[in-house]
């Protein structure tokens, strides 16, 4: 079947939109990130060379230094795991509302298209009553009145059909491109309106508690980890202003004599010099006296305060918009019950009726137009109620975070 099913267009976009690979691009960043904080400290080595001016005495020394970085690498990993958990959660936010957003875009597309094709099924009846209608006065056993006023709405529905199709060509375009799509692209959606709707009905949602479902979400889990990652802060602050070590060695060689002379052991004289050579070692200590990182610890302690009073706004913000989801999808299944069970039916049949009477003669076209307008919008009202349902699962699947 040709077209693009709503869960095909959800997997393209997935794979496609560019946003979401930007988002996506920041887990591989905090990964690198995660992977400096895991290294120690570079040795640094020093190298030093000694002259003496107009003379012959010089100095080499060689050192090497060595940061041991106690304390300090496990909270600093901590952290950098943190913000690894941090940037995936967003990425799955991301995908949460990218397929809210598509499955959006797709009903508008389908709620134009569903309007086109009402619209051609009124003209196309109109055509046909407008062509009997002209015959009949042409061969005078109608009057050119009712041929008239029919020209009159024919023109009207097919100028209200080409405004319609601007406004299907614009919701494909929009699908384009939330789908990573140019707006070149071919494109065409295979399930109606009505289909996603009624499929909508058999699938029922989560019964979570709304507690319960906003927990689950990305974006509540999100800024639960910010807790976390604000925590570790803080003892890597504290790790900061703990005392450290450093260890360093050198080996220096000395060439250094003097303008005397002296009885060498063969007994002839040579001048007195040397050749010294010197290795030392230690370590050296920084001690926490004066800087504790005091103040970066009262910042990280603030960030966790600041943390967890957005975890707390975001759970509240997830259930708010959980409950009022569910209310409206609730309320809207209830509307289209109400159109499917009678009303389209019964004013489909109204029309027919009607157009099988003007043909028999007893009723006037008046009487025809008035029925095909009631009936356009019944359909237009049905459309719109569909539309309602169909959005209001959309917004409850997006307050969910169901991957639909």
């Amino acid at each position: 079947m040709n077209g693009l099913s709503l869960e095909q267009a959800i997997a393209l976009a997935l794979e496609r939109e560019p946003s979401l690979q930007a988002v996506r691009s920041q887990i591989d960043v905090a990964e690198a990130m995660k992977l400096q904080a895991s290294l120690r400290p570079n040795p640094s080595v020093s190298v030093e060379r000694r002259e003496e001016p107009a003379g012959t005495d010089n100095l080499t020394t060689i050192g090497v230094q060595w940061p041991l970085d106690l304390f300090r690498k496990s909270s600093r990993v901590a952290v950098a795991e943190g913000e690894v958990s941090i940037a995936r959660l967003a990425a799955a936010d991301s995908e949460r509302l990218l397929r809210a957003e598509v499955r959006a875009k797709y009903g508008e597309l389908a709620v134009a298209t569903r309007d086109l094709a009402l619209l051609d099924e009124i003209i196309g009846a109109t055509r046909r009553q407008y062509e009997l209608l002209r015959s009949r006065a042409d061969e005078g056993a109608s009057p050119p009145l009712e041929r008239d006023l029919l020209d009159v709405e024919l023109r009207r529905l097919e100028s209200e059909r080409l405004l319609q199709l601007a406004r299907t060509d614009a919701a494909s375009f929009e699908l384009r491109r939330i789908l990573g799509l140019t707006a070149g692209a071919a494109l065409t959606i295979r399930e109606t309106l009505d289909h996603l709707v009624q499929r909508d009905q058999v699938s029922a949602p989560s019964g979570l508690t709304l507690s319960e479902a906003a927990e689950q979400r990305a974006d509540v889990r999100e800024a639960a980890n910010r807790i976390d990652v604000a925590e570790a802060k803080v003892a890597r602050a504290e790790d900061v202003g703990r005392f450290d070590v450093s260890l360093f060695g050198s080996y220096m060689r000395m060439d250094a004599g003097f303008a005397q002379r002296g009885f060498a052991a063969d007994g002839t004289l040579t001048r007195i010099r040397g050749v010294f050579h010197y290795v030392s070692a230690g370590a050296m200590v920084t001690l926490p006296l004066l800087d504790r990182n005091q103040g970066a610890v009262a910042a990280a302690r603030a960030e966790r305060a600041g943390a967890a009073a957005a975890h707390e706004a975001a759970k509240l913000s997830a259930e708010a918009e959980l409950a009022s989801a569910r209310s409206r999808y609730a309320h809207a299944q209830q509307a289209v019950q109400v159109y499917s069970d009678r009303a389209r039916t019964l004013a489909r049949q109204n029309l027919s009726v009607v157009s099988q009477s003007y043909e028999l003669g007893r009723l006037t076209v008046f009487d025809v137009m008035s029925e095909q307008r009631r009936y356009l919008d019944v359909e237009r009202a049905y459309t719109q109620t569909l539309r309602q349902a169909y959005e209001a699962r959309t917004a409850l699947d997006r307050a969910l975070g169901e991957r639909r």
